[in-house]
């Protein structure tokens, strides 16, 4: 009896291994949200601006966000009105430096935001990534601008 009972537990063990992924399960973190986002090739909506929320498209404008392309390391983005494009290079630790930084030139309602979002994209020395959300700092400031991805 004790050779059958072994027999039926070895068996079990056995069929509930042919089941095992043969891939890792991509880790997620507490919301559900993947936490292995890139910061480049990835649309980041602006949701937060020197610690104020954004109301994101604000009336009469455009979803404002950045995306950093990969090749030739551009920039190219939105302020909620007008076009933004420039350059940016990577560092160690974080670092980053936005340079040749440029819009377009359109008259706008509002232009607060626009502007404010142009100064911190111009004063950011580095970011951190936490899940889906982008975080644009200078020195250990806390977040000049918070983005989000989809």
């Amino acid at each position: 009896m004790k050779s059958l009972t072994l027999t039926t537990i070895l068996c079990a063990f056995a069929l509930m291994n042919c089941n095992t992924p043969t891939k890792p399960i991509e880790t997620e973190n507490p919301s559900g949200e993947s936490m292995n986002t890139s910061l480049q090739e990835t649309h980041w909506k602006l949701i937060e601006l020197n610690g104020q929320p954004v109301t994101n498209p604000a009336v009469n404008q455009k979803e404002a966000f950045i995306m950093l392309a990969k090749q030739d390391n551009r920039l190219s983005g939105s302020g909620g009105c007008n076009m933004m494009m420039g350059g940016y290079e990577l560092m160690e630790g974080n670092q980053i430096k936005f340079s040749n930084v440029a819009s377009t030139k359109m008259a706008c309602p509002d232009m607060s935001m626009e502007d404010a979002l142009g100064k911190v994209i111009t004063d950011t020395d580095n970011y951190a990534i936490n899940g889906k959300f982008l975080m644009l700092h200078k020195a250990k400031m806390a977040p000049l601008a918070k983005f989000e991805t989809q």
